[in-house]
């Protein structure tokens, strides 16, 4: 797999694999993320591509204080064979050229196999409690 910054024309395969792999809610546009995201520098969403067909996507970002992953996302038919790793390698190296010293990520608790997944990754449960506010509501 290769990965690559994402590309406008990517737009509809992106959201698609997104929608996909249930991480698309109501309240949260994909493609107002995706006009977000790039309007904010873009440089942390990726598209990770066999054969230049999308198999995976993320959004990684480093606020000065934590990096974030959001919308990580393989393709179903080719779980299991480490693209999701890979992602989660380049999400961490990203990071670290940006001298990152933490990465924080979000899953919900409902959802067992991919905190399997991060677990085995390296990853622990905080002991914190999430919090939100939406600031905008995306219709």
């Amino acid at each position: 797999m290769q990965i690559r910054p994402f590309r406008v024309s990517d737009r509809v395969a992106v959201v698609g694999l997104w929608s996909r792999c249930d991480l698309v809610r109501p309240w949260n546009d994909p493609d107002l993320d995706i006009d977000r995201k790039l309007a904010d520098d873009g440089s942390g969403l990726v598209v990770g591509t066999i054969d230049d067909a999308i198999v995976a996507a993320m959004m990684v970002g480093y606020d000065g204080h934590r990096g974030w992953v959001n919308y990580l996302a393989v393709d179903p038919d080719r779980r299991s064979l480490g693209l999701g790793r890979q992602m989660m390698e380049f999400a961490e190296s990203w990071l670290l050229e940006r001298g990152c010293p933490k990465l924080n990520l979000q899953v919900r608790t409902t959802n067992t196999d991919v905190l399997a997944f991060y677990e085995s990754l390296g990853f622990v449960v905080d002991a914190a409690t999430s919090l939100g506010k939406r600031l905008i509501v995306d219709e």
